[in-house]
This record gives C-alpha cells, sequence and structure tokens, in this order.
C-alpha cells in the first residue's frame, strides 16, 4: 500500500444534515437551451505529475471531439474528506466525483449521490464490470450510484532471490500461515541481518495488517448486527493473530530484533534484499524498485496466507445528487469512455509504456468475460515487469475473498496498533488482556457510527 492510499483510508466524515434527495434530478426534458452539456468532474493530476496531468486534458480533447454537445470542467483533486461535506451542502461538489471503495455506503445511505441505474444499460461495458465490485456502489436493492474503475487486495509479497537461497521454491508461496512460519525461520537462519517475517505496528499501519490477518484467517473487525456495529476481533481469530507473530517473533525469532515498524520500513528492508515476506498489495513493488534500489526480478507475490478472506479497496467515481439525466448520461459517456473502456486498456498500457510507468502488475482486475481477456493480452503486451512472478497470487485470487475496512477504520486501526506493538516488543504480552482492552475502545469508537 502506497502513502496515499494509507491516507485514502482515512474516508469520509460526512454531516447528516447535509442530506441530499436523489429526487433532486430533473426530468428526462431537463436539457439545456443550446443543447450543450458540460459537467464538472475531479481527478485531474496536478501539474506537479506532469505526464498525468497532459494526459487527462489529453482524454478530455479527445472525448469532447468525439462528443462535440459535452464540454467537461476538468478539476484537480480527488476525495478530501476535510471538504467534502463544506463542498456538498454548498453546492460545488463536481457532477462526477472521485470516491474510495469506503465511501459509497454512507453516500448511499445519507441519501447524497444520483442513482444512475436506468442509464447503465446504455453503456455495454458496465455489465462486464465484475459483480462483487459494482456491488460496492448498489444498495441493498440493486440500484447503481456509481462505478469502480481501480481495486486491490492485499497477498503475501516475498523475495524470490532469498526463497532461493534459503532453499525454498520462488515458485511456490507459503499458503498457509503455518507455512509463513516455516519460511520465515529458513530465511532468518541464513544470518548477516536477515529477517524472515515483518510486519508493522505503528501510525495505524499495525491495525491495518491486523486487519488483513484476521480476515485472512476468516475473522472481523467489526460486524453490524442489528444495524449496531461492534467490535468482533476479541475471539479466536484474534488471539491466532497475535500469537502467530508472538511466535515469530519470541520463539523462533523470525521477525528480527528492529520492531515499531511503519510503512516504508518493510518496504527499505525489501529493497535491501534483507526481508523475506510481508503482507503487502502489488504496487509495492515498483515503490520498493524505485525508491529503494529494489529490483523487479527478485519480487513474487502469492495469495494472503489461509486465503479465507483478504483487505481490499479500490477507487471509483459518483454522481452527484443534484445532477440533471443529461449530465448523468454525459458523466458516464466519460466514464466508460475512458476509465471504464475495454478498448482502451491497450492504448492505457502502451502510454504508460512509453512513459515508464509500470505495466504488468496484477491489479487493477476490474474485469470480468472478454473484457478481462483484453486486459490480459493488453498487460502481456506491454508488460514491463516479470508477470510471471505474480501468478500464485493471480491464480488464486478468485477464490479468496475480498473485504472492506471496518468503519471508523483509522481510529480502530490506532487502537489496534497497541496490540501489535506489544506482542512485538514484550515477550510476556498478555493476548487475552490486550483484545479485551482494544475491544472496549474499539466498541466506543463504533457506538458513534450512524
Amino acid at each position: 500500500m502506497n502513502r496515499s492510499r494509507l491516507r485514502s483510508a482515512v474516508g469520509l466524515l460526512l454531516v447528516a444534515g447535509v442530506g441530499l434527495s436523489a429526487a433532486a434530478c430533473g426530468g428526462d426534458d431537463d436539457k439545456p437551451a443550446d443543447g450543450k452539456v458540460t459537467i464538472t468532474v475531479n481527478g485531474l493530476p496536478p501539474a506537479t505529475e506532469a505526464a498525468n496531468h497532459a494526459r487527462f486534458l489529453e482524454m478530455v480533447a479527445e472525448f469532447e471531439k468525439q462528443n462535440p454537445d459535452i464540454d467537461i470542467d476538468a478539476r484537480e483533486g480527488k476525495m478530501d474528506p476535510q471538504t467534502f461535506s463544506a463542498k456538498l451542502a454548498g453546492g460545488q461538489l463536481e457532477d462526477v466525483f472521485y470516491v474510495y471503495f469506503t465511501d459509497p455506503a454512507n453516500l448511499i445511505a445519507k441519501r447524497q449521490v444520483a442513482d444512475i441505474s436506468k442509464y447503465t444499460g446504455e453503456f455495454p461495458a458496465v455489465a462486464q464490470i465484475k459483480p462483487e465490485l459494482m456491488k460496492i456502489f448498489s444498495d441493498a436493492d440493486g440500484k447503481v450510484y456509481g462505478l469502480p474503475y481501480k481495486n486491490y487486495s492485499l497477498g503475501l509479497l516475498y523475495n524470490r532471490a532469498l526463497f532461493t537461497k534459503a532453499g525454498l521454491d520462488p515458485d511456490n508461496p507459503p499458503k498457509t500461515w503455518a507455512e509463513v512460519r516455516t519460511a520465515a525461520q529458513k530465511i532468518a537462519a541464513l544470518g548477516d541481518g536477515h529477517v524472515g517475517y515483518g510486519d508493522y505496528s505503528k501510525s495505524n499501519t499495525g491495525g491495518w495488517h491486523f486487519t488483513a490477518e484476521i480476515y485472512s484467517v476468516g475473522g472481523d473487525v467489526a460486524v453490524n448486527e442489528g444495524g449496531t456495529w461492534k467490535a468482533a476481533f476479541n475471539n479466536d481469530q484474534g488471539r491466532q493473530v497475535l500469537q502467530q507473530l508472538k511466535d515469530m517473533r519470541w520463539a523462533d525469532k523470525s521477525m528480527g530484533e528492529r520492531q515499531l515498524l511503519e510503512w516504508a520500513d518493510l518496504l527499505q528492508m525489501m529493497g535491501a534484499g534483507k526481508l523475506g515476506m510481508y503482507v503487502a498489495t502489488a504496487d509495492n513493488i515498483p515503490t520498493i524498485v524505485n525508491q529503494y534500489k529494489g529490483n523487479f526480478a527478485d519480487y513474487g507475490l502469492g495469495p494472503i496466507p489461509d486465503g479465507k478472506g483478504t483487505l481490499g479497496g479500490g477507487e471509483g467515481y459518483m454522481f452527484n445528487a443534484k445532477a440533471t439525466p443529461e449530465k448523468i448520461r454525459a458523466g458516464l459517456k466519460w466514464l466508460t469512455f475512458w476509465f471504464n473502456n475495454p478498448d482502451r486498456i491497450a492504448a492505457e498500457n502502451q502510454w504508460a509504456a512509453e512513459n515508464k510507468n509500470v505495466v504488468g502488475l496484477p491489479e487493477p482486475a476490474i474485469w470480468t468475460g472478454a473484457a478481462a481477456q483484453k486486459q490480459a493480452e493488453a498487460d502481456k503486451q506491454y508488460a514491463n515487469v516479470p508477470q510471471e512472478n505474480y501468478a500464485p497470487f493471480i491464480s488464486a485470487a478468485p477464490g479468496v475473498p475480498v473485504k472492506l475496512e471496518p468503519p471508523n477504520a483509522q481510529q480502530i486501526y490506532a487502537v489496534l496498533d497497541v496490540a501489535m506493538q506489544k506482542v512485538l516488543t514484550d515477550a510476556n504480552a498478555d493476548i487475552n488482556a490486550l483484545l479485551t482492552d482494544a475491544e472496549k475502545q474499539v466498541n466506543t469508537i463504533l457506538a458513534t457510527v450512524q
């Protein structure tokens, strides 16, 4: 997970009093007098990202040329939790706006987004998006309020070179946490500062990884019971996660002496060739290479151990509740022209490769059927990373359920950091007491969720 994604997990802080009804949309005859529709959209990269900024504007110009009855007012920025409510209340929210996967449920529940269900059938590409991703942008009745365009999930990132050196098969990474423990011991046995398995415990990253790891063994961090959220980790699955880490840290001594690690630490250790494995997303790999002098050939990605679930997320676009039918149609035309267009995947991969961006990581993967095949072919054609290194992750992914973050995730992660810190820095840490204390604090946090 990169820093921007970690920050993005803060999610929306929505004010109940600014709820807007989707019924604010006008009728089908609500058309501008001059026959031209102008839509505001965000997501324009800042000018400091010169190539990406120019590409976005190039796509806007091409779209407008193909659709002379639509003008796009492109604006910089994405979802900002600090300003969203004010923009919404003040009528300054874009017609088509960027969201994280953690946002749609609240927006839909508060009727702050437009129902676009009656228009999606006009755009065939929508039917090829994975149903589980469309569900994130839908309500309980199946009404649709937006489209996903990028996703991620956590797997096991590992150093293939160290696997080979330790006598492990780099094409067959651990599939269970028991196998992780065994592999970590063999890597740590190499000596010279090698760490078999690394984990986080600081700046909310410990709680984030605890969440991914309890999902992997079939557990939850929080559950909704009759409309009320409650902590759900003070149980056998929560104990399993912490006990595994405690055993690896103190009995096996395969996690190294240095602890209280946060986001950049594990990437730096991996880039230096000293770390065998950690839980991560695919986009960690180019960061390890570009910022920490790693080598693409050295890194593989396998499924998250035990595979009963994994933490995932992503990005997409939703529609302002006040958007007219003409604006909704124009917005869908824009999204299915670029972001949700299987026929553009090859061209975008070619552009990315020519601009030295990474092509061929196993995510995003939002498509099914013929669209998924187009992506696979385009990725293979323009890949500039060793796709075969990610084959274990790709083959297992369809069977691993992806679960989103709990509500008020960052506050919960801060609480769970403490449990992760204790088991990794105190050989006598009381796991039951840690989980009980964390449960009380998390229930207090969840009591504020509406």
